[in-house]
């Protein structure tokens, strides 16, 4: 499911552009830390997709936004993209889902099976002593 997702991601990046010119992994690395950063700030800024929504609902939207929260997923594509902008872009959520999203793109460019590698790494975490044998 992960490797088809970042195919998925992959090929809608083609598709808009993304790589048009050569790729190169540094900047696609540092991409993917900027995303980092900008998740950092959300949280410092306490700006998440709840507290978002619980912002509508305190100036009056609260029953129209509780709608497009719940079903974001079955509006029309013009709908959606209002309120995505409106409640979710720019959340802690939404960087966390650019870093995700950043890092798939980057699998999926390099041919690499990154959930056999995710469950790889799960395992061998699993192995490993508390703290991986560190104090932090």
């Amino acid at each position: 499911m992960i490797n088809e997702l970042a195919r998925e991601i992959y090929e809608n990046n083609k598709a808009k552009g993304f790589y048009d010119s050569p790729k190169n992994i540094g900047e696609m690395l540092c991409l993917i830390h900027s995303e980092v950063s900008e998740a950092l700030e959300c949280d410092r800024k306490n700006k998440y997709y709840t507290d978002l929504l619980s912002r509508q609902r305190q100036h009056g939207e609260g029953e129209k936004t509780r709608t497009l929260y719940e079903s974001l997923d079955i509006l029309a594509d013009n709908m959606f993209f209002e309120s995505f902008e409106k409640l979710v872009k720019d959340s802690f959520e939404d960087e966390l889902a650019d870093v995700m999203i950043r890092v798939m793109d980057l699998a999926a460019y390099k041919g690499i099976d990154i959930e056999k590698h995710i469950l790889l790494k799960m395992r061998y975490n699993s192995l490993r002593p508390h703290k991986h044998g560190k104090r932090y």
